[in-house]
């Protein structure tokens, strides 16, 4: 008679395992999200029987002030705007995930770093999505990619054996999810396979020296494929984000273990790769500013000021329920706003479709644009354009405006762009060359750069 495998049926976003299959899953409560894998088999050491396994000797503990420390220090890609993020560079013996939608251009982003890098340092791609020959085609239109080392491989014990005999400075695997081992029966992408190809590859850069970056997919809700823990064992978690339609791509670090999280890169994705950014604020501020439902915002992401512009179009609304729609900003903050602005400022907004919109593709969380996106939907709502005018400060439930930092560095931004009028909350410092116009509430900054609400215009009475 035949015996029959022992399955269970693992979850691919958070990597539970049950012993029957669910719709939902009860771990991470996703729908449709569990597939049948072979059950591991461990044999009688596995249920805590049988002979006792080998006498295993324990590690020599070293104190930490002998530890030997890295010669080298870090490694310098050659683009700017991706050492930034990375704290300076690449620290050598760590695995860095990088992550991003299909078309983003993350291949690409990799092969100009691995291209830049072989001039000083050994360097190697491992591919396991496209032929070498597919990628010199790719690297003949970056230049300078001909000395990269490149090997066409999936099986992970080929992959480890490889990195282990070249060690290469930096290594790219692309992509994380199509390496598979034998060991497992699960199909390649599965979490088990992840996770294994993950902790092997980390194994190997830890005792080799050898920098690991992964090029990982991303589910639709825009996180990384595969299980947490996936994010656990890597020293940095990089997303590279942007509309692949549009030129603009924002490179924004999720973990750091060697430095900051705070800090963005600006690309330009050009028909000889992704150019970086020195200046972004140049390019997302090139947009007209004379059409209502128009203003410009400053948003610092760690050390550097970004200018962006921010849209809103408010219409009558045909529904019972009006939409309210935001692209690059919270929708909960954006329905926060709308409420302040309806009590306190006393704009009729309850039965208007409202959409807010940030310029470019960048997705912003700093409450300091508040102002920008108020100012943007008064102006739209009224029908009076705001003009070349920077807005900064956060707002708050009372319909009173906060201070935000940085003030003074938001202010030198805008006058390197050309803006001479600025409106913000009280106590915010001044510059010269910009006109400063401050305000206490959300109803006065309306009125200073909009003027008086007309008398014709009915709502809830404010405060």
């Amino acid at each position: 008679m035949a015996t029959r495998t022992a399955t269970r049926f693992v979850c691919q976003e958070c990597g539970a395992a049950h012993p029957k299959w669910h719709g939902r899953c009860p771990g991470c409560e996703s729908w449709g999200t569990l597939v049948e894998e072979a059950a591991p088999t461990g044999g009688a050491r596995a249920r805590g029987g049988g002979r006792a396994g080998p006498v295993v000797a324990p590690r020599r503990v070293v104190p930490l002030g002998l530890v030997e420390a890295l010669p080298d220090g870090r490694l310098q890609t050659g683009l700017g705007e991706l050492d930034r993020v990375l704290g300076g560079g690449i620290v050598p013996g760590s695995l860095i995930l990088v992550g991003g939608d299909p078309g983003v251009g993350k291949s690409t982003l990799m092969t100009m770093a691995l291209a830049r890098l072989a001039a000083r340092h050994g360097t190697l791609l491992v591919t396991g999505e496209e032929s070498p020959a597919q990628v010199r085609l790719r690297a003949e239109r970056i230049g300078g990619a001909a000395q990269i080392g490149v090997v066409a491989e999936t099986d992970l014990d080929l992959v480890c054996a490889t990195i282990a005999a070249e060690r290469p400075a930096v290594c790219v695997v692309d992509s994380v999810q199509t390496l598979w081992s034998g060991e497992l029966s699960s199909a390649p992408g599965s979490v088990a396979q992840v996770r294994e190809a993950a902790g092997r590859l980390l194994r190997v850069a830890k005792e080799e020296g050898v920098s690991i970056i992964l090029i990982g997919h991303v589910t639709k809700d825009g996180a990384v494929a595969g299980p947490r823990v996936l994010e656990h064992l890597v020293d940095a978690v990089l997303l590279f984000e942007g509309d692949s339609t549009g030129d603009l791509r924002i490179l924004r670090a999720v973990k750091n273990r060697f430095g900051s999280t705070n800090e963005i890169g600006v690309f330009e994705m050009t028909g000889h790769g992704l150019l970086p950014l020195d200046d972004p604020s140049a390019l997302l501020g090139r947009s007209e500013l004379g059409s209502p439902g128009s203003v410009v915002a400053c948003a610092v992401e760690g050390t550097r000021p970004l200018l962006l512009e921010v849209q809103a179009l408010v219409s009558p609304s045909e529904l019972q329920m009006p939409r309210r729609l935001a692209n690059g900003v919270d929708r909960n903050r954006l329905a926060m706003i709308l409420a302040v602005l309806s009590r306190h400022a006393r704009l009729p907004l309850g039965a208007a479709d409202v959409f807010v919109n940030v310029a470019g593709g960048v997705r912003v969380d700093e409450p300091a644009i508040d102002l920008a996106v108020a100012l943007a939907v008064a102006s739209a709502q009224r029908g009076v354009p705001l003009g070349p005018l920077l807005a900064f400060g956060e707002i708050g439930l009372t319909g009173r405006l906060r201070p935000v930092s940085q003030s003074e560095r938001r202010l030198k931004e805008a006058r390197k762009l050309g803006l001479t009028h600025a409106v913000g909350p009280a106590g915010s410092a001044t510059l010269s060359g910009i006109v400063l116009r401050t305000a206490e509430t959300i109803g006065d900054a309306i009125t200073l750069a909009l003027g008086p609400l007309p008398s014709t215009q009915s709502g809830v009475a404010a405060d």
